[in-house]
């Protein structure tokens, strides 16, 4: 990867301080979703009120895509200045690979551990959405800053 001013490659010390920084200010927001999540696992909520599910798509929409935008803003000092309509795409795109990523990892704990998060096509569609959701909710608020 070079940069786009110098065309010089960014050295290891600047992309463990790229990952570090972006850890640092925005890891706490996924983490927090996460612990939720094994939280809901752990006491069944997820069994007793389905419709949790929901508001933890959604808020999980919401910080992975903080995450993204924090670590794509940080990644500027390295290959330079990106629009923020180029920034927001990127955000978005990502949150939605990682969207379709959990709900492969739903499905297979399904069929390896008999965990029964999936509740059909319709939930997976809706969980895809929300989440979705949530990454645009974030992109609205996050880009007037």
């Amino acid at each position: 990867m070079q940069t786009k001013r110098s065309g010089i490659k960014p050295t290891t010390k600047q992309l463990n301080n790229w990952i570090l920084t972006t850890l640092r200010e925005a890891a706490w927001a996924p983490l927090l979703v996460l612990a939720f999540y094994a939280l809901g696992l752990a006491f069944q909520l997820f069994k007793r009120f389905p419709p949790l599910d929901i508001p933890t798509h959604f808020m999980g929409g919401v910080v992975i895509t903080y995450f993204y935008r924090t670590a794509i803003r940080h990644s500027q000092k390295l290959v330079g200045e990106i629009p923020l309509p180029i920034q927001v795409l990127f955000a978005i795109t990502c949150t939605a690979t990682t969207t379709i990523l959990w709900e492969f990892y739903e499905n297979i704990l399904d069929f390896l551990a008999g965990t029964h998060m999936v509740r059909g096509v319709q939930d997976t569609i809706v969980d895809l959405f929300v989440g979705l959701l949530g990454a645009l909710v974030l992109s609205l608020i996050y880009s007037r800053r």
